[in-house]
């Protein structure tokens, strides 16, 4: 599995970022993906989560309404659109594959397969 996050950088609060995961040595369109972020000094979280039919997705309470996940499975791609940042964003955000789905409901981590992370802040 191998997974290279791009997009990441600063920004100002209230602006927007599009984080992309760019996947290959695995079977991208029957597995579920997700992002994941681990704030300073706290434990890595997930943020949103899609199935791989790109059916019903995930969000975290604190990103609903804000962040969009998509992903191309001709292109074996996930985007998570990230608009009305706040600094409470900052974070490495982490590209997951094969997550565990409740569509719509949970995801879990726990046999995921990490990219390497990239950084995002938000100043205010």
């Amino acid at each position: 599995v191998h997974l290279v996050e791009s997009g990441g950088g600063s920004v100002q609060a209230g602006g927007s970022l599009r984080l992309s995961c760019a996947a290959s040595g695995f079977t991208f369109d029957i597995s579920n993906m997700g992002w994941f972020r681990q704030r300073p000094g706290k434990e890595r979280e997930g943020v949103s989560c899609i199935p791989w039919n790109s059916g019903s997705v995930y969000y975290a309470d604190s990103v609903k309404g804000r962040f969009t996940i998509s992903r191309d499975n001709a292109k074996s791609t996930v985007t998570l659109q990230m608009n009305n940042l706040t600094p409470e964003d900052t974070a490495v955000y982490y590209c997951a594959a094969r997550t565990l789905m409740v569509p719509g409901l949970t995801c879990s981590a726990a046999l995921a397969s990490w990219g390497q992370g990239t950084q995002v802040t938000v100043s205010s």
